[in-house]
């Protein structure tokens, strides 16, 4: 028996911002019954539909969507929290016969449910006798502990060398070691990733520039009013607010920040891309150069080996 046969099928629909990714696997989760979990590391937070491009209902076409807008934007929530809330209903997803669509842009997502990494426990913090001292003596006691991860970091880094200290007292493994016991339980998945893209990367940043402006038609200035001192440490990092802060204490004229957010957010792509790059299992639409990209994708799916789609 093919060993795709006891694991679940997994659809990824992956690509930088503003490439159409969530229209497209709308349509793919119709015609394949499926549902979607959004893989998107702002969308989980209420309060910011606009900045944070959140489907509205009326665009989701009657699919199921999961994972979007169920935090406080003060909330806390790490990668290993959107981890444990993804294979919870990726399982159910499964269970009622239907195919699990994982669409979104944010990479580590996508890489640690498809790849089933393990996270090691939420280190309480760093131990007290680490507080009062400097980063280089800090980067020093991880010399001792995990030479290693010591070496990759920077002396003025503090945050980052108080992070692997953290984990090393959590867990007592170096980096090494907990990268290996990341991956030691093998994938339930069997995934398909498509992605979604253009060759022509100044054809992305024109639909960049249009989305923005389409952003602030919809009222997204009001929206960062709103929102403005509610962002917590995850909600803060979202691209689309903090651009206009400026404009709204009175510093900065409009036009400018506006300007910053859609160089912002192309640089956002950029990272996006980058990270995609990577991963040699996607299989990509250049949207640019196929004139019927659903097509093309039904065609990868239902072409995928082992697959027994509902």
């Amino acid at each position: 028996m093919d060993v795709s046969e006891t694991r679940l099928p997994l659809l990824c629909v992956v690509g930088p911002t503003a490439t159409g990714k969530s229209a497209l696997a709308v349509r793919l989760a119709q015609r394949f019954d499926g549902e979607i979990v959004s893989a998107d590391s702002m969308q989980i937070y209420r309060g910011a539909p606009i900045a944070t491009a959140v489907p509205p209902t009326s665009e989701r076409g009657g699919v199921p969507h999961h994972l979007l807008e169920f935090l406080e934007p003060d909330a806390a929530f790490t990668v290993a929290d959107y981890v444990a809330h993804a294979h919870r209903i990726l399982a159910e997803i499964a269970a009622r016969n239907r195919l699990p669509l994982l669409v979104g842009g944010t990479g580590l997502y996508v890489n640690s449910v498809v790849d089933y990494i393990q996270f090691p426990p939420a280190p309480d913090g760093a131990p007290d006798d680490l507080s009062e001292l400097s980063a280089e003596d800090l980067l020093e006691r991880l010399a001792s502990v995990d030479p290693e991860a010591a070496a990759d970091l920077h002396p003025n880094n503090r945050r980052r060398i108080l992070r692997a200290l953290e984990l090393y007292a959590a867990t007592g493994q170096t980096r090494r070691e907990r990268n290996a016991q990341s991956r030691a339980l093998p994938s339930p998945y069997d995934p398909l990733l498509i992605g979604f893209g253009f060759c022509d990367r100044e054809l992305l940043w024109r639909r960049i520039d249009r989305r923005v402006d389409e952003m602030l038609a919809n009222g997204l200035v009001d929206e960062a009013r709103r929102m403005a001192g509610r962002a917590g440490q995850g909600m803060a990092q979202a691209i689309g607010h903090k651009e206009l802060l400026p404009y709204l204490r009175g510093e900065q004229p409009l036009e400018a920040c506006v300007d910053r957010l859609k160089r912002e957010t192309r640089r956002f792509a950029k990272r996006q891309m980058t990270w995609f790059s990577r991963d040699e299992r996607i299989r990509w639409i250049w949207l640019d150069e196929q004139p019927d990209p659903f097509s093309a994708a039904v065609e990868m799916i239902e072409h995928k080996k082992g697959w027994r789609l509902p």
